[in-house]
């Protein structure tokens, strides 16, 4: 693999990373953005899918798909399951910055909440590191470091930053 090819994965890879970091920094930018009759958690959804498929796309492109070892598919469901019950029990908007959007999310206290911390970013972890045995380490590493600063950046919220809904 070239040079080139390596720089464009790891541009993929971490390029949804910026998107959530200006959302999360900026919340009522966004929500004037996406303007009245827009619901700024769904249009976030949409642009973090589209980016999600690139960051795929660019982990296929140097994968070496094989037969996995039994724990690394282990891993990859058990990441699933924790994010599958994050989204279950958030929704959409809990799940894509509601909250910070001005939206009223109640707090979650059952399963995996409560008992581990940050469980939608320990299963996007999990199953990362699933794909150790098809993906080179430096994107997984990429990729994880991502969401490390994803942990970070929203352990440290400003409830005073959050956006005005727009009714």
């Amino acid at each position: 693999m070239g040079a080139a090819t390596a720089v464009a994965v790891s541009v993929a890879v971490v390029l949804p990373f910026s998107f959530y970091y200006l959302l999360w920094s900026h919340p009522q930018a966004w929500v004037d953005l996406c303007g009245k009759g827009v619901d700024p958690s769904h249009r976030m959804a949409q642009i973090s899918h589209a980016l999600k498929a690139i960051q795929f796309g660019s982990l296929l492109s140097v994968a070496r798909i094989s037969r996995p070892p039994w724990y690394c598919v282990v891993l990859f469901l058990l990441g699933q399951f924790l994010n599958f019950k994050v989204y279950q029990l958030l929704g959409e908007a809990g799940t894509y910055y509601g909250v910070r959007f001005g939206k009223n999310i109640p707090w979650v206290t059952e399963f995996p909440f409560g008992y581990i911390k940050d469980p939608q970013y320990v299963g996007s972890i999990l199953s990362l590191l699933a794909c150790l045995c098809w993906v080179p380490f430096q994107y997984i590493f990429l990729w994880i470091l991502g969401y490390v600063f994803m942990i970070w950046l929203e352990s440290t919220e400003d409830p005073t930053a959050r956006a005005k809904p727009l009714n």
